[in-house]
């Protein structure tokens, strides 16, 4: 039986909501209900910042996310080009600057998914 991979980062960077709500949303609370993976990680980066922080719909999603134990990050400097810095840590984002953790995820064994 093979041991199933311990970590999954998925890049959240698109703006289109369709593919938040039919991809990046979904599969990121699955793989983490499911077991999937031991450790899931959803990074918020560029334009999707701006439409969760628009979206009631995609909030509920995060906040479900979350509360299933999802990390949840985004990308400080993105979110303060957008001015939603706040925005995104009331749903309980870590908001920080991105280039060095980015760099380390690139590095490890962890899977990375970009959308």
């Amino acid at each position: 039986m093979t041991e199933k991979p311990q970590r999954l980062v998925v890049l959240w960077t698109t703006g289109d909501r369709d593919v938040a709500l039919s991809m990046v949303l979904m599969y990121t609370l699955n793989a983490k209900l499911r077991g999937w993976w031991n450790d899931v990680t959803l990074i918020v980066w560029g334009s999707s910042s701006r439409i969760l922080a628009q979206d009631t719909e995609l909030q509920d999603h995060v906040t479900a996310i979350r509360d299933a134990g999802v990390t949840l990050l985004a990308c400080r400097r993105c979110a303060e080009m957008l001015g939603v810095v706040e925005d995104l840590e009331k749903l309980g984002i870590d908001v920080k600057y991105m280039g060095e953790p980015f760099t380390e995820i690139l590095k490890s064994d962890a899977r990375l998914v970009t959308i």
